[in-house]
């Protein structure tokens, strides 16, 4: 439990030394958020599918949103939908909560999340803590999420293989963000080309 918060708190510590964008992170939160939910034993996978389950109530007001959004009518949910529609906005979401909860140092001057160079920062705390621990420790699946949104460089490849559920949502997040770099690579090109027209180039 805590993937998620802990790879928020990890991607704000790590914002001053390389980019993290908005919609990678959500993705990773979004994914993030079904580990936890495994953890929890709120959720379970047939194959690539997220099956909800009877559980107790979640002391994490994020992860119970997250529940609430599960989709609870067979056939379910793919990992890979769910990390597209929960994940919209998810990182904005986060920052909000961890701001409100004062896990999050709040700005002296107005701002918005992810549209300036500087983020706000976390402020020492247990929750702190133990995300710079575990990250520090190479726990496979923070550094393969970590890995995985930009925030660190790849994972060392020595580290303990996480449970099958655990493999099937990361391989399920690299994907997703593997497809967003591209879409956003095509963009590019596509509004390149498009500027060279008018210029008559």
């Amino acid at each position: 439990m805590g993937t998620a918060r802990d790879l928020m708190i990890v991607a704000m510590d790590a914002a001053t030394g390389r980019p993290v964008t908005q919609g990678d992170l959500s993705l990773g939160l979004a994914g993030a958020e079904v580990i936890d939910l495994l953890g929890a034993e709120a959720v379970t996978l047939d194959g690539d599918r997220i099956v909800p389950r009877p559980a107790p109530p979640l002391d994490d007001p994020l992860l119970e949103r997250a529940a609430t959004a599960l989709v609870r009518e067979a056939p379910h949910e793919p990992i890979e939908d769910w990390l597209w529609r929960r994940g919209r906005g998810l990182a904005a979401e986060y920052m909000t909560v961890l701001q409100a909860e004062g896990l999050v140092a709040r700005p002296r001057a107005s701002w918005l999340p992810f549209r300036s160079t500087t983020w706000p920062t976390p402020v020492e705390s247990p929750a702190r803590q133990r995300a710079r621990h575990r990250r520090a420790t190479d726990e496979p699946v923070l550094a393969t999420l970590a890995a995985a949104v930009g925030v660190r460089d790849e994972v060392p490849e020595d580290l303990p293989v996480p449970d099958d559920a655990s493999q099937s949502v990361l391989a399920a997040v690299v994907d997703a963000v593997t497809e967003l770099d591209a879409v956003r690579r095509r963009r590019t090109i596509e509004d390149e080309a498009f500027a060279n027209v008018w210029r008559g180039a």
